[in-house]
């Protein structure tokens, strides 16, 4: 959960500014947390209490409005009657690492990964974004094997794993969809060899930056194990006392935070 909150804070500065490098200064003076980060801790809060993801969601995101929702989103989150909205967004697959870490199983993850999705994106492109992101941590953190994640990734979701950072940076715009996000994060964690270098793939591909490098420092926290201690401080400076609070709350429950 702390590889995405930092992949979010790293990317953050990108967002607009897109690069096709993977030389960049890993925190910049402007890095801050997004609305990637604040749903990941209203997801793990959810987790942590009485599992009403959208309960969390709401609470939590509206504690935090100009973290930069998206303006369908902002709506359903701000309006007490607001439905699911059918989206096919990124916005289920950022927030959902939490759940890949605190359940022990893959029909559970993926379970729990579609409830956490439907609350407001409940596009079939929407919720096999969020299942994909959430199963590829489990396993990422359950078997460190990263030809079984793209295998299962791959076959369960129909995602094409099989292309390149390389491959794909040239011709990668910004996208906010789940099925043109969710694979290329992926890819950027198979193809790296540790987590700072998963996190540099994925901004490097110029796209949704502070969303892909929120997913693919999530799955890479999973396989690499705990964010190097610098990255970690980064992280409590830039939280607010609260998000902070739950993170380390999550953390020490379900992860390796010491």
């Amino acid at each position: 959960m702390i590889g995405a909150i930092a992949g979010d804070i790293i990317g953050s500065v990108y967002e607009a500014h897109s690069i096709k490098t993977k030389e960049f200064s890993l925190f910049h003076p402007n890095c801050r947390f997004t609305d990637d980060t604040v749903l990941t801790i209203a997801v793990a809060q959810a987790i942590l209490t009485d599992g009403d993801y959208r309960r969390w969601v709401r609470e939590i995101g509206r504690r935090h409005p100009n973290a930069g929702y998206g303006g369908t989103f902002i709506h359903w989150l701000l309006f007490s009657d607001s439905e699911p909205y059918n989206s096919w967004g990124n916005g289920s697959a950022m927030r959902v690492s939490p759940v890949g870490w605190a359940f022990d199983n893959v029909d559970t993850v993926l379970q729990q990964a579609a409830r956490s999705a439907e609350i407001s994106h409940n596009h079939p492109e929407g919720i096999k974004g969020a299942q994909a992101v959430a199963l590829a941590v489990f396993l990422a953190r359950t078997t460190r094997d990263k030809a079984l994640i793209k295998k299962e990734v791959a076959t369960r979701f129909n995602y094409d794993l099989n292309r390149t950072i390389d491959g794909i940076r040239p011709a990668y715009t910004f996208d906010i969809s789940c099925q043109g996000t969710v694979p290329e994060a992926v890819i950027a964690f198979l193809e790296a060899d540790s987590y700072e270098d998963a996190v540099r793939n994925a901004i490097s591909l110029g796209g949704d930056s502070d969303t892909l490098a929120c997913i693919t420092g999530a799955i890479a926290e999973a396989y690499y194990g705990p964010v190097a201690q610098p990255i970690l401080k980064k992280v409590k400076e830039c939280l607010t006392a609260n998000l902070w609070s739950i993170t380390e709350q999550f953390c020490r429950k379900y992860t390796d935070l010491e």
